[in-house]
């Protein structure tokens, strides 16, 4: 139990036992209690607008937060796609550039097998 809350007990107890104890009529003591609850009563809806603003700017807080890294997440993602598709490019211009080199290399070997055979056939008559 927090302190404030053994500080209200007490401070209601004492309350209650003075009421009891003090040399009054019951009517002034009906509406001696009657003040008392009306004051606890003022006290403790204050008490809940308070945590109500404070539930509500903690509400609006977390949204904010929720917004910034939803945004965020967007940004990353956006991001990340246009990387794929840059890395997605440069595969594409690598492979047609792989391809005309193994043409060039494929078309060289050819000519140069079909010099080998004539200088073959050439050396073999």
């Amino acid at each position: 139990m927090s302190k404030a809350a053994k500080v209200a007990i007490a401070a209601a107890a004492g309350f209650v036992a003075g009421i009891l104890l003090a040399p009054k009529s019951g009517k002034e003591t009906r509406k001696d209690l009657k003040d008392k609850a009306m004051d606890v009563k003022t006290t403790a809806k204050g008490k809940v607008d308070q945590a109500k603003k404070v539930a509500k700017e903690a509400g609006k807080t977390v949204n904010q937060s929720a917004d910034k890294a939803r945004h965020e997440a967007a940004g990353m993602m956006e991001s990340a796609r246009r990387s794929g598709k840059v890395v997605a490019d440069e595969a594409e211009k690598l492979s047609a550039e792989a391809k005309a080199r193994a043409g060039r290399v494929a078309l060289d070997a050819k000519r140069t097998a079909t010099h080998v055979q004539k200088d073959a056939e050439k050396n073999l008559r």
